[in-house]
């Protein structure tokens, strides 16, 4: 997209952009639990691309007892445990100061640490439904802006979210009221119902070809990668994104504000409502 051109499709993820992230009710978790903060994510991260919760993002299986076994011993590995607690020891100030350089791994543990604490004791189950619970809530500053990006009809609004599937009566798999995140899109891209997820290019190829082909049943000219603004709050979702051809705007926990500013001058629309801009 060149400089200067309004975009015509505006892509966003949801958790972390258009509602509060999930990473928030992570870190309350790990605090309350006493677990060293960054555990789950480390995890989680270190299980992809074939642990549970990817698993159950890609579609692969339900959400049921078998699935929260399966989360609850992935945060249970001592492997990965060793390998956080001893990574984040090395980074320690205190002990970085003093330590010699070969007490590291090619990984960044600290191979001279030996004495390992238990693996935490997490709750899956009880974590994902806070997680789930607490990213229900609209984000202050996106949201707002995407109910007026909608609304001023300029702009193809879609959504590439890393989303699961929730049980057939449960209340979730729902959409809810008019101010319901869901509501808002022309295009709903859900990793758990395409059998992909991010940062896999083949689902920014599937963003674009729905937006393209959405935008020419609506009598449009279609949509290229070039067109595109995305929005999301991973590093590696948005470097896909760019890499796909996408323009991209970082979202940053608990500064949403500065993504919706580069939003306005990106869409010359005024998105931050007076009353609600930051006092900085």
């Amino acid at each position: 997209m060149e400089s200067g051109k309004l975009p015509k499709a505006l892509l966003f993820d949801i958790g972390g952009v258009c509602v509060v992230s999930p990473f928030q009710a992570i870190l309350d978790y790990e605090i309350s639990k006493n677990i060293p903060p960054g555990w789950v994510n480390f995890s989680i991260s270190r299980t992809a691309p074939n642990g549970y919760w990817h698993r159950l993002e890609r579609g692969e299986m339900l959400m049921d007892k078998d699935f929260f076994a399966g989360f609850n011993r992935d945060l249970r590995n001592p492997e990965l445990w060793r390998e956080h607690y001893t990574r984040s020891n090395a980074k320690s100030p205190l002990k970085s100061s003093t330590k010699n350089l070969t007490g590291l791994s090619a990984s960044g543990a600290d191979s001279s640490v030996t004495d390992i604490p238990a693996v935490p004791e997490v709750d899956a189950e009880a974590l994902f439904w806070e997680m789930m619970r607490v990213s229900r809530t609209p984000d202050p500053f996106v949201f707002p802006a995407l109910m007026k990006l909608k609304a001023s009809g300029k702009f193809l609004i879609a959504a590439l979210s890393n989303t699961m599937i929730f049980p057939p009566a449960h209340p979730y798999s729902f959409p809810g009221t008019k101010g319901d995140v869901r509501t808002q899109f022309d295009v709903f891209i859900s990793s758990a119902h395409v059998g992909l997820r991010k940062p896999d290019p083949r689902i920014y190829q599937r963003a674009l070809t729905d937006m393209d082909e959405y935008e020419k049943r609506r009598g449009g000219a279609g949509v290229a990668a070039a067109d595109v603004v995305f929005l999301d709050d991973i590093g590696e979702n948005l470097r896909a994104a760019k890499k796909a051809g996408m323009r991209t705007i970082k979202v940053t926990l608990g500064r949403s504000w500065e993504a919706v500013q580069e939003l306005e001058k990106i869409t010359e629309m005024e998105l931050l409502d007076d009353n609600a801009k930051p006092k900085l």
